[in-house]
């Protein structure tokens, strides 16, 4: 196939959908498929034209406030229309589209050529955290506009499932994401490295992601003096400076990659995630595939990697004596802790990139040939709706098992 891929964020900056681009590029290589990225300009000379074979076009682009390492692509319809016409794709892919992705999915649709949109990032549920809440309501519209007009959007768990669907978008599938069981495994646990960060024999509750408002690392402060702990901090953010101040006994090891970030992550015993705004959580994933079980926000994506009881515990969001009581009834048990490790490793088994990837490829042959997604029922819309307008989103069938 020839297929545009449109990237609101790319390299060279790491996040979950550059990391979500690069599999899916090794897949397309593999089968021998043409593909051209479209993404934001870079300051970074270092950066490759060539990415896994798919050329990369960029536009040029401005640092956004606050965040200069992430760029907002500037122009307008025409512009992505004019590349797109001169590439002419079997399908345009809208990785996380907002910005750069309203243009693209306008512009594919003047030119009539199919479009698959991934739904990655909740970008209007930001606006509150970065303290803008009246741009929620735009942000949904921008979001909503977006989704109606691609033939086919995706979505990496039921929550955002139902989320979308409650909106009134009806073409809609699931594509979770894969997981590197050969990268992320319990053999990568090293004694020295966990010496080196608890020099005392402490257990070490782990958190890895990006240091941004949205993703409430500072929730974490509720876990600094559990005792016999130490809690190490992987990535880095415009909010680094204030979360050393606010965890001034943590470990902060700046961004980690490769080798070095899953000797890491199987170095946790535990690895809590509080973020109220994942569609997914590829950490999660990541940890559980290290053998590590997971205290994360019970809303979102991890609502469907994280099984109460079994392999981790799921608190209400904002319930913070709640994660911090779930992380003290697993550091405080070695033999639970590692039961719930051992079934989280099994839990995430058969998850690897070239499976979903090629899944993906067969939602790019079925929008190409013009196949339409079965539409759900009007029950199941209404059903979604009251799903998606409820504030907390932990089921009663979920809480099954928890500690008091």
């Amino acid at each position: 196939m020839r297929i545009a891929i449109v990237a609101e964020s790319f390299l060279p900056l790491m996040n979950g959908v550059t990391h979500s681009i690069l599999r899916v590029l090794e897949h397309l290589e593999e089968r021998g498929d043409e593909v051209m990225v479209i993404a934001p300009s870079t300051s970074d000379t270092a950066v490759p034209d060539v990415v896994n074979g798919a050329f990369v076009y960029r536009l040029p682009s401005v640092p956004l406030a606050g965040y200069t390492n992430v760029r907002v692509a500037l122009g307008g319809v025409s512009r992505v229309k004019r590349i797109l016409a001169d590439y002419a794709p079997d399908v345009v892919h809208l990785a996380s589209p907002f910005v750069l992705g309203w243009r693209a999915v306008q512009a594919a649709h003047q030119l009539g050529i199919p479009t698959v949109a991934i739904y990655q990032t909740e970008v209007p549920s930001y606006a509150a955290r970065y303290g803008l809440p009246m741009l929620e309501n735009w942000a949904w519209g921008r979001v909503d506009n977006i989704h109606l007009l691609a033939d086919r959007t995706l979505v990496p768990s039921t929550f955002a499932l139902n989320q979308l669907r409650g909106r009134g978008i009806l073409r809609v599938g699931m594509w979770r994401r894969g997981v590197d069981t050969a990268r992320f495994s319990p053999t990568k646990r090293s004694q020295a490295w966990r010496a080196s960060i608890a020099p005392n024999g402490e257990r070490i509750i782990g958190y890895v992601g990006r240091l941004a408002i949205e993703k409430q690392v500072e929730d974490l402060a509720v876990l600094r003096d559990l005792p016999g702990t130490r809690l190490v901090i992987v990535g880095d953010g415009p909010q680094r400076s204030a979360l050393e101040a606010a965890l001034p006994n943590a470990v902060f090891t700046g961004f980690l990659g490769g080798d070095e970030l899953a000797k890491a992550v199987a170095g946790f015993d535990l690895f809590v995630h509080p973020g109220e705004f994942e569609t997914f959580c590829q950490t999660i994933q990541e940890a559980m595939a290290s053998g590590v079980p997971v205290v994360a926000t019970g809303r979102g994506g991890p609502l469907d990697l994280v099984e109460n009881s079994r392999t981790g515990w799921l608190y209400e969001p904002g319930d913070l004596a709640q994660l911090r009581g779930y992380a003290q009834d697993l550091m405080g048990d070695d033999a639970k802790r590692r039961a719930f490790g051992t079934a989280a490793l099994a839990s995430v088994q058969g998850r690897t990139w070239p499976a979903l990837s090629a899944q993906l490829v067969r939602h790019y042959e079925a929008v190409a040939a013009g196949e339409a997604l079965l539409e759900p029922s009007a029950e199941h819309v209404h059903l979604a709706r009251l799903g998606a307008a409820q504030p907390t989103t932990i089921s009663a069938t979920s809480n099954k098992g928890l500690p008091a």
